[in-house]
């Protein structure tokens, strides 16, 4: 299963299931996002010619990054641009997630290993504004 977060029709994040499963290939990003997001399905011997990749030049506003849940259960918290509280998700064992826009926050709800991806270079903490979490009696957890 894909599951897409949005809010007031702003891309959050998509949160690819450990379940999912589909023939070929499929891009889950929009062109212009600067992290792209695909699932491949291939057959035995199926080819992928050998390529390189050519210079073009980027601008990357916003830091995009991708989580690859390899073990345990991880509560992600969402929140808009201006910091409130959305929802909450829980990422398990085997499930992707790229987080696109808007806040977000973790927990580990089990001992968790998680492999993350993002745009380069780091930028320190001029990369990111922290703030206070969402109280725990606040929580709303979507399925």
């Amino acid at each position: 299963m894909i599951v897409h977060i949005k809010h007031n029709n702003n891309l959050l994040a998509i949160i690819i299931r450990a379940s999912f499963r589909k023939e070929g290939i499929e891009f889950l990003t929009p062109d212009a996002f600067s992290q792209q997001l695909g699932y491949m399905n291939r057959p035995t011997g199926y080819v992928i010619p050998p390529h390189v990749h050519n210079p073009v030049v980027r601008e990357v506003q916003y830091t995009k990054e991708v989580l690859f849940i390899k073990s345990g259960r991880v509560r992600v918290d969402f929140y808009d641009d201006s910091q409130n509280y959305l929802e909450s998700r829980i990422l398990h064992q085997g499930d992707v997630i790229l987080l696109a826009f808007g806040g977000h926050g973790f927990e580990m709800l089990e001992a968790s290993e998680i492999i993350e991806v993002k745009q380069g270079p780091y930028a320190g903490e001029a990369d990111k504004t922290r703030f206070q979490p969402v109280a725990p009696d606040k929580l709303r957890l979507v399925e």
